[in-house]
């Protein structure tokens, strides 16, 4: 109760405030370093454009002290420490970060991303860092303090890991953990790799062999068990960046999507027996409608066109454009990146981390890409540069690039990497967290302002829970409670729906991962409510 009396006063006082003034500057301010959040991440560049220089890293939005506020997490690749910031702004009232030195335990390495999920079951959200070398497993000890579980768990594989999640993949009640694994790469093996003029430049995964993801099932001691194998898991493999957990089929059991580096994408299909089936041929998102794998990085699956089920989205490389794989029947996608008008936004740019979200409230879905190239394509290596896009969701299931009047935070040039999403503030809209490789992190405080109508669902526990929203005289909204998606990061749990003009909702019908249902009655909007299992 205290928590929840605490969410609503933050809430209410930040409803006061943004409510007297509609922002003069864009949709977004970036805030990081005013809120106390300073960090630059360091790939440790040698010289040698040795490929993890370019890749990394992360980030996470998580309330780790469970006071009802998103706290940061920001990974570092240069052996330097992955840090931790605190949000205080419950009970203070004001939004700022503190950065807690040595919570993490000192836990550094040369970090790519981080999955975050509650794996012991304790109530608090522990840690998974992927790195370029040994993972680590953090487990949270309470207070903001966190020890290394790595060995006791037998996850410290010392393999290239990318993006990470934590799901129950067989629905015992234990979160399990899915790794990617990205290409054989090493120090040892390192290829000189060059531009058509023959500078020096990082080389394309096609230079190295790929290797197969991970899959890990936890044995409810503290231990997992490797089961990439018996599972199927290493039946097929790619240069995996992007993961996200999706029901393909509407059976109620969580599958698996996996962008690859210019290789086809994966969609691994539960067989609802601890085993998985490789599906992405056959269902229609493994390549472009013109038959061409393309470079796989960042992921997004969400309801997009509103009719019930989970779409994806995947980005790609600068004149690929991005693709939007819409789900049409169980199990089955159609490329539609040239009606939704994705691919030809999208088309200048190189993107990795992205998310589906309703940032203006109106009911629809809109779109962050974070961009930035992997490539050179000049002597200066500003050229890796990229400024992000907000891309708003229009009538007819299209999307429009609104970046030039999204604020001054947008116009900025640099070489973004991993995006997290959540509302920092409590304030009923969805802002951002970027990490940018060789640069300073960004919060992207999200302005908008009093647009539409919202509602945030605390759903507790939080992993896979399925949300259906009945409004009056529209379809209903379908969203999941994820943490999964994007690139190497980790968002809000919490459940964010724009409602437009709408004042009230009818009912809401949550299903949880074990495939029971819970309903609740309607109610008014512009408000958090909290939800947990099996309690009216």
């Amino acid at each position: 109760m205290r928590r929840a009396a605490a969410l609503v006063a933050v809430l209410l006082s930040g409803c006061a405030e943004r409510a007297s003034k509609t922002p003069a500057n864009g949709w977004f301010t970036e805030i990081a370093l005013q809120a106390g959040i300073e960090f630059r991440h360091d790939p440790g560049l040698k010289g040698e454009f040795h490929m993890p220089e370019i890749m990394g890293a992360g980030c996470a939005l998580a309330d780790t002290d469970i006071d009802g506020d998103l706290d940061v997490v920001l990974v570092q690749s240069s052996g330097g420490p992955h840090e931790l910031f605190r949000n205080d702004l419950i009970p203070s009232g004001r939004l700022h970060f503190t950065k807690l030195d040595g919570a993490l335990g000192g836990a550094k390495g040369y970090g790519m991303g981080v999955a975050t999920g509650d794996f012991d079951g304790d109530g608090l959200t522990d840690l998974f860092i992927s790195q370029f070398g040994n993972d680590l497993l953090l487990r949270n000890a309470g207070a903001n303090r966190f020890s290394d579980a790595t060995t006791r768990a037998g996850v410290g594989d010392a393999r290239w890991s990318t993006s990470s999640v934590f799901l129950d993949y067989d629905r015992d009640g234990r979160l399990d953990l899915f790794v990617l694994h990205y290409v054989d790469f090493t120090y040892r093996n390192h290829i000189r790799c060059s531009t058509p003029a023959g500078l020096p430049d990082y080389c394309t995964p096609r230079a190295y062999h790929p290797v197969a993801a991970a899959l890990y099932r936890n044995e409810g001691d503290g231990r997992f068990r490797d089961v990439s194998a018996s599972a199927g898991i290493t039946s097929a493999r790619g240069p995996g960046l992007g993961v996200a957990v999706i029901d393909a089929n509407d059976d109620s059991w969580p599958d698996l999507f996996v962008a690859n580096d210019s290789m086809a994408n994966l969609l691994w299909i539960n067989n609802k027996n601890g085993t998985f089936r490789e599906e992405g041929l056959l269902s229609g998102a493994a390549l472009s409608e013109d038959g061409i794998a393309k470079a796989g990085m960042g992921v997004a699956a969400a309801d997009y066109d509103a009719d019930g089920d989970e779409d994806l989205l995947v980005l790609n490389l600068k004149h690929e454009g991005a693709s939007v794989f819409r789900r049409d029947r169980p199990g089955q996608f159609t490329d539609a990146s040239l009606s939704a008008g994705v691919r030809s936004a999208t088309y200048p740019f190189t993107g990795f981390g992205v998310g589906w979200f309703d940032f203006d409230h109106d009911g629809r879905i809109d779109l962050f890409v974070a961009n930035g190239s992997v490539t050179r394509d000049g002597p200066n290596l500003d050229s890796f540069r990229q400024r992000n896009q907000i891309l708003q969701g229009r009538e007819g299931n299209a999307f429009a690039d609104v970046t030039a009047g999204a604020g001054a935070a947008m116009q900025l040039e640099e070489v973004s990497r991993g995006a997290a999403f959540g509302d920092i503030d409590n304030d009923g809209d969805i802002d951002i967290l970027v990490s940018n490789n060789n640069g300073p992190a960004r919060l992207l405080r999200n302005d908008q302002g009093p647009a539409g109508h919202w509602l945030l669902l605390d759903i507790q526990p939080s992993d896979g829970a399925v949300v259906r929203l009945d409004r009056q005289g529209a379809p209903p909204l379908v969203r999941r409670s994820r943490r999964d998606g994007s690139y190497l990061s980790s968002s809000d749990p919490r459940v964010h729906f724009g409602l437009g003009a709408a004042t009230r909702y009818e009912g809401i019908i949550v299903t949880w991962p074990d495939g029971h249902q819970q309903r609740l009655p309607g109610g008014e909007t512009n408000r958090v409510l909290q939800i947990k299992k099996g309690r009216p």
